[in-house]
């Protein structure tokens, strides 16, 4: 490559080098300036000031993960679905029909996972 198509490159490779130099001075300075002094008390688990009970490996009901997992899917959806929703009137021009199909496909398998999701009992607490 010449210089002239790597001059575009320039300023996003100053731009990851200064963020790799930032991230990498302040773990050297706190490494550097923070305090050396360990203390069975300092090394003891903090919990917002509560006090540590039983074991940090205890076991979670799966429907815990399985319920965040679901809210994850479902919100990261939401988000494909709003920008649609607030500019529906230029995107009806800009589109035409096929947009408004397009996302009555994506809205329909968007239901469907759900219906699933509730046939198969994954939001059912006991």
């Amino acid at each position: 490559m010449n210089e002239a198509e790597l001059n575009p490159y320039f300023p996003i490779a100053l731009q990851v080098l200064v963020a790799l130099g930032f991230v990498a001075a302040t773990i050297l300075g706190s490494w550097l300036l923070g305090p050396k002094v360990t203390t069975k008390h300092k090394l003891e688990a903090f919990e917002a000031g509560i006090e540590s009970v039983g074991n940090a490996r205890m076991q979670f009901s799966i429907k815990y993960f399985l319920v965040a997992t679901l809210f994850v899917l479902f919100d990261v959806e939401v988000i494909f679905l709003y920008p649609w929703a607030v500019n529906f009137k230029e995107f009806q021009v800009e589109m035409g029909i096929n947009g408004f199909l397009e996302m009555l496909l994506f809205m329909g398998a968007l239901l469907i996972g759900f219906f699933y999701v509730i046939k198969k009992g994954a939001l059912d607490w006991e």
